[in-house]
């Protein structure tokens, strides 16, 4: 049964947005959460929302009916928002005309974006948003990165076989766990700043020199291996075969000595870069944990089986997939404030008027050519 929203004007409807419930396997989270709606509301849109859409992330039909939406057909509606790229069987509900806001992986080469621009649907790929000043309140990489650096700590502490913190007992002093980040985006800093929390003896390495300061800000040390590889957007550029050379053989030595590593280096449109030899695993303690965050890429262990946790000379390697999938309540809430803050830039007194002349649609717009 549907539950319509009461008005209670006749004032004209502003555009019509769609929240789906997501089909890929194992994902839980949602577009919007119940407490967005109200934003998009009072700008004259309609929600629409998917009967079950929020079950994942444990939010009932009845939490968004309450806030203002109508529990229905989201297909139907001007705007759709999703999480996860579209299936093959989730672009045929799309129409000609209607417009699609979600992760769409236009760097990858196996994605939807040329079936969606064969049926005509104007898609905006949260991923694409371009890392400025004014679009952080849009940045759903960065919210979700931050899932998934606080969560891989978690990982490591329930598989390590050593403490994080050091304790001083009665039996004797338990030193504290050594922990190394590798990459140090957002998810790395998450990842550095929650080991802290937990007690662990932090280090952070990175190919671009200049996040150094941010590493010590969370109460880390610095690994310095004399490489730099700054890129654009904010990204690491690809290594040359030398500089590979090199910082390979520095980090082989480097890892030994640590309990814990979590790995997050990205190089986008491009597999992950390896970091972790099978070397450098057997050099390790028995006991220690890899937490390889790059999975989805191929991973930046070379022992890494994507979405599995092995262990390998007495290391054990785990590679979670969609590690923010695994806390969808926080995750929706984060993604739900990125997709307002998209939704209010393309909305023009609560009728969807998208500027291309702003540099946030222009580049997060994958499917429209703009001269």
């Amino acid at each position: 049964m549907e539950t319509t929203q009461n008005v209670g004007d006749s004032s004209p409807r502003g555009a019509r947005v769609g929240v789906v419930r997501e089909s890929n396997a194992g994902e839980r989270r949602v577009a919007l959460v119940p407490k967005i709606i109200p934003t998009l509301t009072k700008q004259g849109v309609e929600v629409i929302v998917e009967a079950g859409a929020g079950l994942g992330a444990l939010i009932p039909d009845e939490a968004y009916a309450e806030a203002g939406a109508t529990i229905g057909d989201p297909w139907s509606a001007e705007v759709v928002v999703k999480v996860a790229p579209p299936s093959d069987a989730e672009v045929a509900k799309l129409s000609e005309g209607q417009t699609l806001i979600g992760f769409l992986a236009p760097r990858n080469a196996d994605n939807q974006i040329g079936k969606l621009k064969a049926a005509g649907v104007q898609a905006f790929a949260v991923e694409a948003i371009p890392r400025i000043s004014r679009a952080q309140v849009m940045d759903a990489l960065s919210s979700q990165a931050n899932v998934a650096g606080y969560k891989a700590v978690l990982l490591a502490a329930e598989e390590s076989t050593r403490f994080f913190p050091m304790l001083t007992t009665a039996a004797g002093t338990v030193k504290p766990a050594t922990v190394l980040v590798l990459g140090v985006g957002v998810a790395g800093l998450q990842a550095l700043a929650t080991a802290k929390r937990l007690g662990g003896r932090t280090t952070g390495y990175d190919v671009r020199p200049e996040v150094a300061d941010q590493v010590r800000s969370v109460g880390a040390q610095w690994l310095d291996l004399g490489i730099d590889a700054a890129g654009e957007g904010g990204y690491a550029r690809e290594l040359t075969d030398e500089e590979k050379a090199q910082q390979q053989k520095a980090l082989e030595e480097a890892i030994k000595g640590f309990d814990v590593v979590i790995t997050t280096a990205l190089v986008p449109g491009r597999p992950a870069p390896r970091l972790v030899t099978a070397a450098a695993v057997e050099g390790m303690k028995p006991g220690s944990v890899i937490v390889d965050l790059a999975g989805e890429t191929g991973g930046n262990c070379e022992l890494t089986e994507p979405g599995e946790t092995v262990v390998k000379h007495g290391v054990t390697i785990a590679s979670p997939l969609n590690l923010p999938a695994t806390m969808p309540e926080h995750a929706s809430e984060l993604y739900s404030k990125n997709i307002a803050a998209l939704l209010e830039l393309m909305l023009v007194e609560g009728k969807l008027a998208p500027d291309f002349d702003d540099q946030v649609l222009a580049d997060s717009c994958v499917t429209r050519e703009v001269n």
